[in-house]
């Protein structure tokens, strides 16, 4: 099998992993060396449901010995098998960086043999990038569950990010599909990475020359769908990770039916991808915002109102909050109101230093009065004409546009973006065999 059909079959199987995420980690190429990361802007395509596609993201190998059931790449599902050569991915991926497609790689693979195994075939693919071509662009490797811990750590000091996916919410859903994994196989590398973070950034404090592990930090997976745990226990798991394990990013993949088991929704199913979306949402409330699992949801009310989204939903649940005072408001209560983000929040406290703001201001500022002016008054005044009730809220904020975006949200077919257009493939096949270079490399 040629390099070309095992890039075919690999890129494809890597698509249900989700990376949507910008690097996170701003690092410059010492003299003599190629490729450069930066905290933002590295992600650059994007699927039909939104989800980006950064970097070359492909698996090392689909040759499974595990049975997910969740999983396209289960040793039991009859696909076809391709697994890379160390040196054949590394020319691969530096051929796509000196032709301008990628800025860097996101490798994960099957566990082939073991997941010592594994975890040895990525570190020696990443190290000819790293050491023979020295490539200083950005790098995101997935952990397999199960990998001794000195290999977690070598691969930790060559790599910007790593992650350990949690796949399912609960050791029951484990249990359920996929019996070879263990909660504590999954927990025990998150929390050594963790450390490994940690004393990393000590021994910088000393020594601005110390080896760092993982500058960009780490991150995880959950699927979302495919078992039958509630909204408030994935957002309850996803807090404690946040906090126990300082994550960068809990990613939410919804339950795309890739085989027929009793234990699985059915084929017909659709991908639950306005669950997915409101998850999204409630994470975003919990890393910048200031709320709390349990304030957007309870033993009591377990799952997410798919028409309207989190923040709207909490403070309808607590008109007893509101209305708030624009000008007298803390900056943590603001970024409660409906319509306020971070950066409009920094800029009323700013602003009504010099002056007392009214809707008009407000406007300026990039407020959604839309949403907004139901939960505030400025000047002890609510807007001119408007009569408040739930409905009337309600109403407003399900318009047509967002039906229209829901819509859209629910009826997207999955797929996956390429890097290249289909009849690109002799460009393809010349970037593989190394026949030509840009200019200005």
């Amino acid at each position: 099998m040629d390099v070309l059909e095992k890039l075919k079959i690999l890129s494809g199987a890597a698509k249900y992993d989700v990376a949507c995420t910008s690097s996170g980690v701003n690092k410059q190429t010492p003299k003599g060396g190629i490729g450069n990361a930066y905290a933002c802007g590295i992600c650059h395509s994007f699927s039909s449901d939104g989800r980006c596609i950064s970097l070359l993201k492909v698996l090392y190998s689909n040759a499974c010995i595990y049975d997910c059931q969740y999983c396209v790449n289960r040793r039991s599902n009859d696909i076809p098998r391709a697994t890379f050569e160390p040196r054949e991915l590394a020319d691969l991926t530096i051929n796509f960086y000196r032709r301008n497609y990628i800025e860097g790689l996101f490798i994960s693979s099957g566990v082939v043999k073991n997941p010592d195994y594994t975890t040895e075939r990525l570190i020696e693919t990443i190290s000819i990038l790293r050491n023979e071509y020295n490539f200083h662009g950005y790098i995101h490797a997935k952990v397999v569950p199960g990998t001794d811990a000195e290999l977690v750590s070598r691969l930790g000091l060559i790599s910007d990010r790593l992650s350990v996916n949690i796949e399912l919410p609960s050791q029951q859903s484990l249990n359920l599909l996929a019996p070879d994994k263990s909660k504590s196989s999954i927990i025990k590398p998150m929390g050594h990475i963790q450390n490994k973070i940690t004393e990393s950034k000590g021994e910088l404090t000393v020594y601005k020359g110390a080896p760092k592990f993982a500058p960009a930090g780490q991150s995880t997976q959950m699927i979302i769908g495919a078992t039958p745990e509630t909204d408030y226990q994935i957002l309850a798991l996803t807090e404690s990770l946040y906090e126990k394990y300082k994550l960068k990013r809990v990613f939410f993949s919804a339950y795309i039916p890739v085989s027929e088991n009793s234990n699985l929704p059915s084929l017909d199913t659709k991908p639950p991808l306005l669950r997915e979306h409101r998850l999204y949402q409630c994470d975003w409330l919990m890393r910048f915002y200031g709320f709390k699992a349990g304030e957007i949801l309870d033993e009591k009310h377990q799952s997410l109102n798919p028409y309207l989204d989190p923040k709207c939903n909490w403070a309808i649940n607590h008109m007893e909050l509101f209305p708030v005072e624009i000008n007298r408001a803390d900056y943590e209560m603001l970024l409660r109101v409906p319509g306020i983000g971070t950066v409009g929040a920094k800029r009323i406290i700013a602003a009504r230093r010099c002056m007392r703001l009214d809707f008009d201001h407000l406007k300026k500022m990039g407020v959604v009065l839309k949403r907004a002016k139901f939960f505030i008054t400025c000047n002890g005044k609510r807007m001119e004409g408007l009569i408040f009730n739930t409905s009337n809220f309600i109403n407003s904020i399900i318009s047509d546009f967002i039906r229209a975006d829901l819509e859209k949200i629910m009826g997207s077919k999955y797929q996956q973006i390429s890097f290249w257009d289909k009849d690109d493939k002799e460009d393809i096949l010349q970037c593989l065999i190394e026949q030509s270079q840009p200019s200005g490399i």
